[in-house]
């Protein structure tokens, strides 16, 4: 088997999958116009999909009460300094410090502007 998506109950499902869009280079592979405003976006390797909607049947995750070590989407990026700051001046919020690992690895928490946990990833040796 294959993971097809998963998927985030949000509140403003438009909003921050525009935001994913303009920020993080993902593009909408399909979106409905319902209720629910289900959104699925996939990032540039076509590799991931996430789906986003709004269904007030299920609480609502209390993503900024949420340690991102809980959950967050990595996001793996060439010039992690430079990413960082690039998403903090558009919205994102620092989670911490830009931290290294034993392995060689640089990691950043963030959160988008919607409270999801968000983590950049420089690793040394790609895992994928």
């Amino acid at each position: 088997m294959k993971i097809e998506h998963f998927a985030l109950n949000v509140e403003k499902p438009v909003e921050l999958v525009q935001w994913y869009v303009e920020h993080l280079g993902m593009r909408v592979v399909r979106a409905a116009n319902d209720a629910n405003q289900m959104h699925f976006i996939v990032d540039e390797a076509d590799r991931v999909v996430i789906e986003f909607y709004n269904n007030p049947a299920s609480p609502m995750p209390d993503y900024y009460g949420m340690n991102p070590l809980m959950f967050h989407i990595a996001f793996a990026v060439d010039d992690l300094e430079a990413e960082h700051a690039r998403l903090i001046a558009a919205g994102a919020t620092a989670e911490g410090d830009i931290n290294g690992t034993p392995a060689g690895d640089k990691l950043a928490f963030l959160r988008d502007p919607w409270g999801v946990p968000l983590q950049l990833v420089r690793r040394a040796t790609p895992l994928m």
